[in-house]
């Protein structure tokens, strides 16, 4: 289940954050850094899946 959410990291990387923690502030952050730069939002991501 982890390698189908990373791969949505990727592709989308607030949805991947959604599915592993649903809406709270890591979310809101990811969602932030995406609209930043599109790479610190799919690195905050793999992040959040690969230490949860």
């Amino acid at each position: 289940m982890d390698v189908i959410r990373i791969l949505l990291s990727i592709l989308i990387p607030p949805l991947g954050v959604f599915l592993q923690v649903g809406i709270g502030l890591q979310f809101w952050v990811n969602i932030l850094l995406t609209l930043l730069g599109y790479i610190p939002g799919v690195i905050h991501a793999v992040y959040i899946i690969v230490t949860r």
